[in-house]
């Protein structure tokens, strides 16, 4: 990887992992659905009149707005909301990795390698054990499957931002989410009722609009624009594993300005989950590694196609 691009993932693991911040800054003023209607409505403008609509057909832009961002951040706001600890909800959503393997397996035909396959299921071993932790706290097991349903639509959007190919990465955030704040209004609605919301709006806070500015311009333009220009330049097998550093700047956050504390389950589980992504992103180099080294000849006996 070009130095250029790791500067760009080192730049978007860090504003992923304060973003969970903001998000609970952006809940505790408004409800999940009009923090995710703010936040792209300031995505589109003033952008949409300065960027142009990028190469490709309707139906994927569309698409990726749908899947990427409304289904993610629908599920994710709704999960902070029911009170999951924002360091647990930066790394269950993580899962995303191993879910974006899976589907690339199944749908793309890439390679999986025994490492990745051995850190799906360390992984899932963690997220039983976080389960387990959640009865033991007052926060609902339901928060915990909204993270994981944030975590497959993620997934689903790494594939189809795949499928575009090379694109403008800053026109795909853009247009790609023309409608997004659509789905986040009309849904706030449904749920809240029209009054409701005009209430809501009217008298939000400056907490409420500098959650929601972070979370457009930073977040979603910066972060995400870097995040599809890597996406687009590297298979996706090599690129979703990255997000997995964003949850140790999440729970410093996390620790530091919310006092979240997690008890022994929640931490084990934890654990057990950071240790499967280390698996993902090392193993194989490991064994490839032991291999070279062996005797202090070259082998290829530990290599795995």
């Amino acid at each position: 990887m070009l130095l250029k691009d790791k500067l760009a993932a080192f730049a978007v693991i860090f504003i992923w992992g304060i973003n969970f911040f903001f998000m609970k800054l952006g809940v505790n003023d408004l409800s999940p659905m009009l923090l995710g209607f703010l936040r792209f409505l300031m995505v589109i403008f003033p952008a949409i009149l300065l960027v142009k609509i990028p190469k490709t057909s309707w139906k994927w832009l569309l698409l990726y707005g749908i899947v990427s961002n409304f289904a993610q951040f629908a599920f994710m706001f709704s999960a902070i909301h029911t009170g999951m600890p924002t360091s647990l909800v930066a790394l269950v959503v993580q899962s995303q990795a191993f879910f974006t393997v899976v589907i690339a397996f199944l749908f793309l035909n890439e390679q999986v390698k025994w490492n990745q396959w051995l850190a799906i299921l360390i992984a899932a071993i963690g997220l039983f054990i976080i389960a387990f932790g959640q009865q033991h706290t007052n926060i609902p097991l339901i928060g915990l499957l909204l993270v994981l349903c944030s975590a497959l639509a993620w997934a689903f959007g790494n594939i189809v931002v795949k499928r575009i190919g090379k694109i403008n990465p800053i026109g795909l955030v853009v247009w790609g989410n023309i409608l997004t704040p659509l789905w986040f209004l009309l849904l706030a609605v449904q749920q809240q009722g029209w009054h409701g919301v005009q209430h809501d709006l009217l008298n939000i806070s400056w907490q409420g609009l500098t959650a929601a500015a972070f979370l457009a311009y930073f977040a979603t333009i910066i972060g995400y624009g870097l995040w599809v220009y890597l996406l687009a330049k590297y298979p996706v097998a090599k690129i979703s594993p990255l997000s997995l550093w964003v949850p140790v700047i999440s729970l410093i956050f996390a620790y530091l300005f919310l006092d979240e504390h997690l008890n022994i389950w929640q931490w084990l589980g934890s654990s057990v989950v950071m240790f499967g992504l280390m698996v993902h992103l090392l193993g194989s180099k490991l064994i490839h590694f032991k291999g070279k080294n062996m005797n202090g000849k070259n082998s290829t006996v530990y290599k795995v196609n």
